[in-house]
């Protein structure tokens, strides 16, 4: 990478690649839209690293626009993506499967990648993690550790699966474990979850998952500071406290965007609903504190080799 060159206004940049176009295969350039800011040290951060990582194994020109909040803003940016020769494009995060229904008609040679929604254009895919899994092990982890039999979910929306995954698996680790579930309804509202935090704290929860990706941290160092713990949520949280973090149930969602550039220039990205999990590698447990026993670790490491194997938890069921 060479630099950074300002395209549309300020927001949209080109990072130019060691070769000025990848011509071996049907992908040219690449693009990706993102709702807030790659700065963000999460879900932001990671769909950037997916284009670096695309750059990187395709030598390829690639664009990116942050601070996507608008139809209209999403359309001039695909327009400005066309004209520099992008034929797939990225749409960070839900909101962009409803905007690329109706652009996939109007550019037709592009191939639209959205995330967690609905695509149904023959030139659009949605992808999305099967996460009830990576919920249902980190819900295993937080009934071992937890002294109090009370665990706490702080989730950004209750549509995710790894929550009742989380609730499932602790409760099959043990039947005696509550687990306090609450809804930010957002991705990123820092004050609301820590509102949450201290909520749960009175029920006497001493194991904490924050799943939304932009409020994570902040839970996480809160509980490092009242000396519980905490599950990681989207990328490997174990650096913020080696002894207060469990473990992570990250989404390796810069490998899953590498998986889908490769199949598209491969000519096997298929279009419609795509979901990946454990088996593809972009699913995964992240560092196990030394809090958690290490038999017990192992144990774990075992159940997840046999998910990978055998599609079934440690429960002899298949993910919700």
């Amino acid at each position: 990478m060479r630099g950074f060159i300002a395209v549309l206004c300020t927001a949209l940049l080109l990072l130019t690649g060691c070769s000025s176009h990848y011509t071996d295969g049907k992908l040219k350039n690449a693009g990706i839209l993102i709702e807030d800011t790659i700065a963000d040290q999460g879900w932001g951060t990671k769909g950037y690293k997916g284009l670096l990582a695309i750059q990187e194994e395709f030598e390829n020109d690639v664009y990116y626009e942050e601070n996507i909040k608008s139809r209209e803003q999403a359309i001039k940016a695909v327009e400005e993506f066309k004209k520099n020769g992008v034929n797939l494009i990225f749409g960070h995060g839900k909101v962009f499967a409803e905007y690329f229904q109706a652009l996939s008609k109007d550019y037709p040679a592009i191939h639209f990648v959205s995330f967690n929604g609905s695509a149904e254009g023959k030139n659009e895919t949605s992808l999305t993690f099967s996460s009830y899994a990576m919920g249902f092990f980190a819900g295993m982890v937080a009934a071992e550790v937890s002294k109090t039999h009370q665990a706490a979910v702080i989730g950004a929306m209750k549509w995710q699966p790894e929550l009742q995954g989380f609730k499932d698996g602790a409760n099959y680790a043990n039947d005696e474990t509550m687990v306090h579930t609450n809804f930010v309804n957002s991705w990123s509202d820092k004050e609301k979850a820590l509102i949450m935090f201290d909520e749960m704290l009175e029920k006497n929860a001493d194991v904490f998952y924050p799943a939304g990706d932009g409020f994570a941290i902040p839970i996480i160092e809160k509980a490092k500071e009242k000396e519980r713990f905490a599950i990681g949520y989207v990328s490997d949280h174990s650096d913020i406290g080696k002894a207060a973090v469990l473990t992570s149930t990250v989404q390796h969602v810069d490998k899953l965007y590498l998986l889908a550039a490769k199949r598209f220039n491969d000519g096997k990205l298929k279009s419609g609903n795509l979901s990946f999990d454990f088996k593809d590698e972009v699913v995964a447990l992240g560092k196990f504190s030394p809090v958690v026993n290490k038999k017990f670790e192992k144990k774990m490491r075992s159940h997840i080799d046999k998910y990978k194997k055998t599609g079934k938890l440690p429960n002899g069921e298949q993910p919700k």
